[in-house]
């Protein structure tokens, strides 16, 4: 679903490195789609004072020091979820019915807030569309 070009941006070959791996991908015959949504990773940026990507849409990282690193997961998932048709939802759930163990069959549940005064739960998920509407049906309040 996803190519991610982590790329050493202190090498001294780091363009000829990155146009060998495009080279090497667009031989492969993958779907332009893939080709065209590869997330490009500058690593080791903490070896280069005020390092800036002059790339569009790179990401600077330093792996060792966990520089961007919240930024990249952040892209990966964004990434993920428009390639896969999924969204992350929080759903209100009678924690008295089907609906949780439902989500949990159906979807990915990612955290469930108890709320015992009224006995609901806030329930995020990343669930696909298709899902969603089943749920929808399944559980029309």
């Amino acid at each position: 679903d996803l190519i991610i070009h982590v790329r050493d941006i202190t090498h001294p070959e780091t363009i000829l490195q990155k146009a060998t791996v495009l080279s090497v991908l667009k031989n492969l015959n993958l779907p332009s789609r893939l080709l065209d949504s590869i997330v490009e990773v500058h690593n080791k940026v903490d070896l280069i004072e005020r390092y800036k990507p002059t790339e569009e849409n790179a990401l600077a990282i330093s792996a060792l020091h966990g520089h961007g690193l919240e930024e990249l997961k952040q892209e990966i998932e964004k990434k993920i979820l428009t390639a896969t048709g999924k969204k992350i939802l929080t759903i209100n759930v009678n924690l008295e019915g089907p609906q949780l163990s439902w989500l949990y069959k159906e979807a990915t549940v990612r955290e469930v807030e108890v709320m015992p005064e009224d006995g609901t739960a806030r329930v995020k998920v990343i669930i696909s569309s298709s899902a969603f509407g089943r749920y929808k049906n399944l559980f029309p309040n």
